[in-house]
């Protein structure tokens, strides 16, 4: 069994410590499971940790520690490395080797450890959780020259048999009947190994119903703990002869037992993980509606009215904050509708200088302007027989949407350069996020267009406002960007998820985004932490004062009554039930600020 070895002071012959836990504690404190002597010693100097597969060494804090007469703050320990800390030598080695009671277990232990690496080794190429225990129970019945094997796991407060296996290395049928209620239940108690050489006989279970019914002869079963708690046992039996086992067969029933503990524990998270993502993935295809994930309230209306207007050739006006995901919107839309396989063209009218959005948007002839060195079609030549989405159309300059508006009335698009016009056959999705209402008033955009483009509006929630949404959507581009960037981040800590609730996602799905890719590439840990997606404490929405918040809604609701009413007073305050003086106070402070 692995171990640590060295010679304590004053002491005549050396002392061995198996290293059985997942953390070995090494250190100048009493509770240090390698308590050494020394003043140039921390309390807990270093710890060697054992991740099913691997012991390393690493050195707390500042402390380092020499493996071979090299100083190093970690390292992968090897069989027969000699380790200094402080003033005390070690060794380690993955097997006993025999110190002065001789060494006739030796070939015994040895293989134990061989057959253990090799189950450890099928940890990480296992097909699946039940092939990893079958081949534990097989190398457990060969190591112990029993006829059968039997892995029994404690879930909810429950024994169950979980594998069990025969010499053939073939499935046992019926295994719950076959293992002995008593022996078990005196394993759970005592949290000891127990060996049976001739269970019809033995003093404490001659007499129980489950031994004398099954006719046991040798049984021998072995905890398997986690901190100290039994989370399952390893048990094993031959039902043919009696006195099968002895000690040494119970010692090498503890080794495996004791390193398959930490294993399974690891396959046993790992296999939780597992159907964590299977459950992840088959909620996300419950929140899946195309490439967009939802299942807020606002997101289902918002599908339910995609289903509606798609199949038609209706304009569609897709509003929203910026990065709530119009184009994906826009794009379903495409997808369901009778041009599916027609283009889907897209242009950003805020993105392209005004002085060539022209001749993006309906093409130009050659030498029509300096640089036109070729005849060239438009984004609205382009997308005949398909869609064309104008996204950002509020940042439209006034005279071309003038000619906007022609193209979508008439149908026909004029090259710059050109006195022929073209007939297009195409579908027009637009998206903006700008009140085009507030636009019009301000003479910045057209009320005719506004109209013509928006028949039906889909107003797109924030993130913030879409409750649960945002962590399934965080969710799944955490798997996509891990994935993608072969990152070790697998989940959010506790603290993130509260964090990433809490904050208000300004930039929305997009800049949930970028967080996410920045903390997944840099990130240290399994978890992703509020430090790691740059979300302080200071970032959130400050909770006002109940007064505070009562007076700030009652002031915004004051303002969309009467603008409402367009600015009527005495309408507003009959609408609201009260005196219209209220209306002029609210309006007096309004001035007065």
């Amino acid at each position: 069994m692995p171990n640590l070895t060295f010679t304590p002071p004053g002491a005549s012959r050396p002392r061995r410590i198996q290293l059985f836990k997942r953390i070995t504690t090494i250190g100048a404190a009493a509770e240090c499971d390698v308590a050494l002597p020394g003043s140039d010693l921390a309390e807990t100097h270093a710890h060697i940790h054992f991740d099913g597969k691997h012991f390393t060494i690493s050195g707390l804090d500042k402390n380092a520690v020499c493996i071979n007469g090299k100083k190093v703050k970690s390292h992968q320990l090897l069989h027969g490395d000699a380790i200094a800390v402080g003033e005390a030598e070690l060794r380690f080695g993955i097997y006993d080797e025999p110190l002065d009671e001789g060494d006739e277990l030796e070939p015994v232990r040895l293989e134990a450890y061989r057959k253990m690496v090799e189950f450890s080794e099928r940890l990480a190429t296992s097909d699946g959780f039940d092939a990893l225990l079958d081949a534990l129970l097989d190398s457990v019945v060969e190591l112990t020259r029993a006829d059968k094997g039997m892995l029994i796991l404690l879930e909810s407060n429950q024994l169950q048999v979980k594998a069990a296996r025969n010499l053939k290395r073939e499935n046992i049928e019926d295994a719950v009947r076959q293992v002995s209620d008593s022996i078990v239940a005196k394993v759970v108690q005592s949290k000891q190994p127990l060996i049976v050489s001739d269970a019809l006989n033995h003093e404490d279970f001659k007499n129980s119903a489950s031994v004398v019914n099954l006719k046991l002869c040798s049984v021998m079963a072995a905890p398997l703990l986690e901190k100290g708690s039994l989370f399952g046992i390893l048990y094993v039996g031959n039902d043919n002869v009696v006195n099968l086992f002895e000690e040494n067969s119970l010692e090498v029933l503890q080794v495996f037992a004791t390193q398959a503990s930490l294993i399974v524990q690891n396959a046993l998270l790992l296999n939780e993980l597992r159907i964590d993502n299977k459950e992840l993935s088959e909620q996300l295809e419950r929140m899946r509606y195309g490439e967009i994930i939802g299942a807020c309230k606002a997101m289902t209306d918002i599908f339910t009215k995609i289903e509606k207007v798609a199949p038609t050739d209706i304009s569609v006006l897709i509003s929203g904050e910026t990065g709530t995901g119009k184009e994906l919107v826009a794009r379903r839309i495409h997808a369901l509708g009778t041009r599916a396989k027609g283009p889907f063209v897209t242009i950003n009218c805020g993105a392209i200088p005004e002085n060539l959005l022209e001749s993006e948007l309906f093409g130009h002839l050659k030498g029509a302007f300096t640089g036109a060195v070729a005849t060239r079609d438009g984004r609205f030549q382009t997308a005949d027989g398909g869609t064309l989405f104008l996204d950002e159309i509020g940042e439209l300059p006034l005279q071309l949407q003038v000619k906007l508006l022609r193209a979508l009335q008439d149908k026909v698009v004029t090259r710059v350069g050109d006195t022929k016009s073209q007939s297009v056959d195409i579908r027009v999705l637009s998206a903006t996020n700008r009140n085009l209402e507030e636009e019009i008033e301000q003479g910045r955009f057209r009320e005719d267009l506004y109209y013509r483009i928006n028949v039906v509006n889909l107003h797109l929630p924030p993130l913030r406002e879409r409750g649960e949404d945002i962590m399934a959507i965080a969710k799944y581009l955490l798997g996509r960007y891990a994935e993608e960037f072969s990152s070790r981040a697998k989940g959010f800590s506790p603290a993130a998820v509260v964090a990433m609730c809490k904050y208000s996602w300004p930039g929305n799905i997009r800049q949930l985004e970028n967080k996410l890719k920045k903390a997944v590439v840099l990130a240290d840990k399994t978890h992703i932490s509020p430090e790691d997606l740059d979300i302080r404490p200071e970032d959130f929405e400050p909770v006002l004062q109940l007064a505070q918040a009562k007076e700030e809604f009652q002031r915004r609701y004051i303002n969309e009554v009467l603008a409402r009413n367009n600015g009527n007073r005495t309408k507003t305050a009959r609408d609201l039930g009260v005196d219209p003086r209220t209306i002029f106070r609210h309006l007096e402070k309004m001035d007065g600020a």
